[in-house]
């Protein structure tokens, strides 16, 4: 995937799903102090940088995931964040995807031109469990926006969002729910029967769910398994619990505001092992055009993948 922009890096942990942070994890694997919050020199403009032949790199129509190493709203970004929603606001032809655990700040953080939200731009709360599903739902529907979203990860327990769905929300109701297990140190179990009954709920409604990863500690039918990270994305897809929904209309235009037509985006492509990749429906796709010719290998059942993985 090529959809990360992280204009600074570090966080602080707010909730039980921070507790086994991969961020925090690869910063200390480094040496580094994840809770140190500082603003990124050589991609902070990223969506503004453009490649040897003076195109930007990241394309008109790709979407891009901003704070990964972070939380957009954290506190501690405050003087850096007005300068974010200025290059967004520059970039009216790309999809701009935010999620944070701190929705109570959407309405100080937000630009003082967002009305009832930016075209291209997806607000998301984290929902690693019922408890902060019921905390932060409620206050990202509360919030103005054209699209919104919720990302249940890691996937610590149950969830149900019917009650959500459906419901009176400024500008945009839920759009998509991507959920995925936990890694790294500590990893907490992710339960098959929760992804199922959340996959159910989003189908009911025609609602894209993406099951991401299975995480490290996964549960099926009682048993738990250690399933190797380069395994966890091609379970998720074989186990066939991701749904794609009614496809979200993005209103991307030029920086005129004239509206782009279809052959001037991005074009999707995927090598063919990345077809049974549990964010392919969610992917920008391969970095190349996608032509590269490279056979197709068979791809394993979801038995025969259960079966290679040694039961705890």
């Amino acid at each position: 995937m090529h959809d990360i922009w992280n204009p600074w890096h570090g966080c602080v942990r707010v909730s039980e799903g921070c507790a086994h942070c991969y961020m925090f994890a690869m910063d200390a694997a480094r040496g580094q102090d994840g809770s140190v919050v500082r603003r990124n020199k050589t991609t902070f403009n990223y969506p503004l940088q453009r490649a040897r032949n003076g195109s930007f790199k990241v394309r008109p129509g790709e979407l891009i995931r901003i704070c990964m190493n972070s939380d957009f709203l954290i506190d501690q970004a405050d003087p850096w964040r007005e300068e974010v929603w200025d290059i967004i606001h520059s970039r009216p032809d790309v999809c701009f995807f935010i999620l944070t655990k701190r929705p109570e700040r959407f309405a100080e953080c937000l630009p003082a031109d967002w009305g009832d939200g930016w075209d291209n731009v997806m607000l998301n709360v984290t929902c690693e469990n019922q408890r902060l599903a019921d905390k932060r739902i409620p206050l990202l529907l509360a919030t103005p926006a054209k699209h919104k979203g919720i990302m249940c990860a890691p996937f610590i327990g149950p969830v149900s969002i019917s009650r959500y769905l459906g419901a009176p929300s400024l500008g945009a109701g839920l759009e998509q729910v991507i959920c995925g297990g936990e890694n790294y140190e500590g990893s907490r179990p992710c339960d098959f029967s929760w992804v199922i009954s959340l996959s159910a709920e989003c189908r009911k409604h025609n609602l894209t769910f993406a099951f991401i990863e299975t995480g490290s500690n996964f549960v099926l039918d009682g048993h738990t398994y250690h399933i190797p990270k380069r395994l966890q994305a091609e379970q998720a897809y074989r186990s066939g619990a991701s749904f794609e929904g009614k496809p979200i209309e993005w209103h991307l235009t030029d920086p005129l505001g004239l509206s782009l037509s279809p052959s001037e985006l991005h074009i999707t492509r995927f090598r063919k092992k990345c077809r049974c990749c549990g964010s392919h429906i969610i992917c920008n796709g391969c970095t190349n055009c996608g032509g590269c010719g490279e056979p197709a290998e068979r791809l394993r059942t979801w038995e025969e993948l259960v079966e290679a993985i040694p039961e705890a």
